[in-house]
């Protein structure tokens, strides 16, 4: 028998319709916690423009490299053969710039334990120096130090910085040895058998 007017399901008894009503609910529910959240902070971002400026750029200038000052070459060897081999370190502390210091005072210095990789200078043949950068306020250097042939330390190269301290009276102040670091890796010991 057909349906009459009077019979027909209302629409919240129907499990389908239940369904579309609560996806629509949810769905509305999404967009309003959107809206609000974008209301209440608003746009969080940042502009990527580079503001705009009445003043001059400023414009990288190189330093200009010149020739490797006698003075400086001749501090860095005789630090070597100070500091580097622990021999009369007070006369390396001197030639020690405050930065490679690290606020060690003299007679911390004297103890031999200083910030310094040390190789035994006295066993050396020669040094070789080659220049990496010369400014007249710097110089930075690699310094191959090659040992007698009877003896069996290895040849090492290290890198040596040195600076010049504030000068006094108009004149150039002295260098002073501020970086001291050995080129290449670490050798790795040896396993026990």
């Amino acid at each position: 028998m057909p349906e009459t007017h009077a019979e027909k399901r209302s629409f919240w008894e129907s499990h389908r319709n239940q369904r579309i009503a609560l996806w629509i609910g949810v769905a509305v529910l999404v967009v309003g916690v959107a809206v609000a959240t974008f209301r209440f902070f608003g746009n969080t971002g940042t502009s990527l423009d580079t503001p705009l400026s009445n003043e001059a750029a400023q414009v990288y200038v190189p330093k200009k490299q010149i020739k490797v000052d006698a003075e400086a070459r001749r501090v860095a060897g005789e630090w070597i053969l100070t500091s580097v081999a622990r021999k009369n370190l007070k006369e390396g502390y001197r030639l020690t710039h405050p930065e490679l210091r690290q606020g060690m005072t003299l007679k911390q210095w004297l103890t031999g334990n200083i910030p310094v990789q040390p190789y035994p200078a006295d066993q050396l043949d020669q040094a070789r120096f080659k220049v990496d950068e010369s400014y007249a306020d710097e110089v930075y250097l690699e310094v191959a130090l090659l040992p007698k042939a009877n003896v069996k330390i290895k040849p090492q190269i290290f890198y040596i910085g040195l600076k010049r301290l504030a000068a006094k009276d108009g004149k150039k102040g002295p260098w002073r040895v501020s970086y001291w670091l050995p080129y290449g890796k670490p050798e790795l010991p040896t396993p026990r058998e």
